[in-house]
């Protein structure tokens, strides 16, 4: 069964969703709807990682995440993870790191049906030519991302 909490972040209300053992989702969404009744420890552990990101803090690597795709789709995802805090990648350097540069789109798409945003760092995929380019959230929350990510590792002022 689904837990789901709304979480006020800095750069809009998000989604929280668990099962007992694991995080499911974290999406934008446009509004704060009511908290389900039955939270597990694992909320309390991802909304404490939510704190620790939006304060500047590395959250817990150790949080258990379980998004549901195919296992192309999953791949992909495990390999966003790798992306440094506080870097960006091209796709076409996202399908290289797949094995294969012809599966560029194919990544692209698994990219955008990410369904555990900012914990599996999607917005770091950037253009080949560093320009930002798709975001299920929206550009502007992707670029928010990146320069809040891009002040903390680097500590520059403004991305773009």
């Amino acid at each position: 069964m689904l837990s789901t909490h709304y979480y006020p972040s800095p750069c809009g209300v998000l989604k929280l969703q668990t099962d007992n053992t694991a995080v499911k989702g974290i999406t934008f969404c446009d509004k704060i709807e009511e908290n389900s009744v039955a939270q597990p420890e694992i909320m309390s552990k991802l909304i404490k990682a939510m704190d620790d990101y939006f304060a500047g803090n590395m959250p817990d690597p150790g949080l258990a995440l379980a998004p549901e795709g195919t296992d192309f789709q999953v791949k992909v995802w495990k390999e966003l993870c790798q992306i440094p805090f506080g870097r960006t990648l091209s796709y076409q350097d996202l399908a290289i790191r797949l094995g294969d540069e012809k599966v560029i789109r194919a990544a692209a798409s698994a990219n955008g049906k990410n369904p555990i945003a900012i914990l599996i760092p999607c917005h770091r995929v950037v253009g080949k030519n560093g320009k930002l380019v798709g975001y299920a959230g929206g550009l502007s929350k992707k670029k928010w991302l990146l320069a809040h990510e891009n002040r903390i590792a680097n500590g520059v002022m403004e991305l773009f």
